[in-house]
């Protein structure tokens, strides 16, 4: 993609499981040239991820689908000199390694921008680069419990729960994208590269808005809720005769088609007049309105609410997801190819970008040091032109 955004900009990503790949997922499908380097002989810790088709990881052909791949030993001195040349060509390196990891390498932030000082450095790890716990390990679910996300996650009364997806992991990667692409800009100000760290238990608690909000103005901790918005009525799932549907009509215009389109004479009700009055006759509320979605399939009521122009819509499993009309038309399935020819399914890029062209395909699952080669070459092009 010579005319994406990113093209041009080439990416070392030393980066392993899923903050770190995630984030450079995001940049190759934005054009960037990413080149993965691993552990010779292991590789990246998914690879072992299963399931398996033909031996490859369909975990990591989801994650590290059109990138290169490299196995370079950095104890080593041959590939030491190798990654130099790499870091010699580089916009952006990637690491996810515990702080200090790469200083005893040598490939720390000071070291890298005192000989490369356009180069922008991007770490992302459990619980950042500074901070009496800077040096501890995590995983996904450390900082969604650390972080007060599985505090509010799940039912009423019952034990905490991690959220289903990885957001821990996922929601670090994607700020990580963000602060890569502002250095990127602040470089062509400056011309100097910049570190940008970032924690995934820092990312927690930025995702938590009306919990920060409610414990730090009112002193209530919030619980977990199932799936009602905490402040928001009606915002939940209902039953209908053939099981559940979700409804949310978030403001007093929706609430009054709501009751319009249901038959209920309640838009003027004292009890649920306001947002504010319904959070506080939630229950009640809920009674009522099942009391008529009972009668009828949930299809039913999605169909005449829809038309109402109410937000609803049916709890799908990833199988009939993967299979909405919606997500096929904005091309958020696509098939990613391996070399030993099966053809695995991954999201695709919910960035939509008018100048860029959005396939559903992406390139290829890379093999184990399987552009070695290629790289090579292309680094012998780099010094040939010089």
């Amino acid at each position: 993609m010579t005319d994406a955004p990113l093209s041009g900009v080439t990416i070392l990503d030393l980066t392993h499981v899923l903050a770190g790949p995630y984030c450079t997922m995001i940049l190759s499908d934005l054009g960037a040239k990413v080149i993965k380097v691993e552990r010779p002989g292991a590789g990246d810790d998914t690879r072992e991820f299963p399931p398996f088709v033909d031996g490859m990881s369909a975990y990591f052909a989801t994650i590290n689908h059109g990138k290169q791949s490299i196995a370079l030993d950095l104890r080593q001195e041959d590939d030491r000199k190798v990654f130099d040349r790499l870091l010699a060509r580089a916009d952006i390196v990637v690491e996810n390694y515990r702080p200090g990891v790469m200083e005893r390498l040598g490939y720390g932030w000071e070291a890298l921008h005192a000989t490369y000082p356009r180069l922008i450095y991007g770490a992302v790890s459990g619980f950042g680069h500074t901070g009496p716990e800077a040096g501890k390990p995590a995983y996904d679910m450390v900082v969604q419990a650390r972080g007060g996300v599985m505090s509010i996650t799940g039912e009423k009364d019952r034990e905490p729960v991690r959220v289903g997806a990885s957001v821990g992991d996922i929601v670090a990667g994607m700020f990580l994208v963000q602060g890569l692409m502002a250095a990127l800009i602040a470089r062509e100000k400056t011309g100097e590269g910049q570190k940008i760290d970032v924690a995934m238990l820092d990312s927690q608690i930025a995702i938590l808005e009306h919990a920060v909000a409610l414990t730090s103005a009112t002193g209530q901790i919030p619980g977990p809720s199932g799936a009602r918005h905490p402040t928001i009525t009606p915002f939940e799932t209902y039953h209908a005769k053939d099981g559940l549907f979700v409804i949310a009509a978030g403001n007093d215009v929706l609430f009054r088609r709501l009751c319009e389109a249901l038959g209920m004479d309640l838009a003027d009700d004292p009890r649920f007049a306001t947002n504010r009055a319904r959070c506080d006759n939630v229950k009640v509320l809920k009674r009522l309105i099942e009391t008529i979605t009972l009668e009828k399939p949930k299809q039913h009521w999605i169909d005449l609410l829809q038309q109402a122009g109410i937000p609803t819509g049916a709890i799908q499993n990833v199988a009939e997801a993967l299979k909405d009309p919606q997500l096929l038309a904005r091309s958020m399935v696509v098939d990613v190819p391996s070399r030993s020819g099966h053809v695995f399914t991954a999201a695709g890029n919910p960035i939509k970008m008018s100048a860029l062209p959005d396939t559903t395909t992406r390139g290829p699952v890379p093999e184990l040091d399987g552009d070695r080669q290629a790289i090579l070459d292309w680094l012998d092009e780099g010094r040939a032109a010089e």
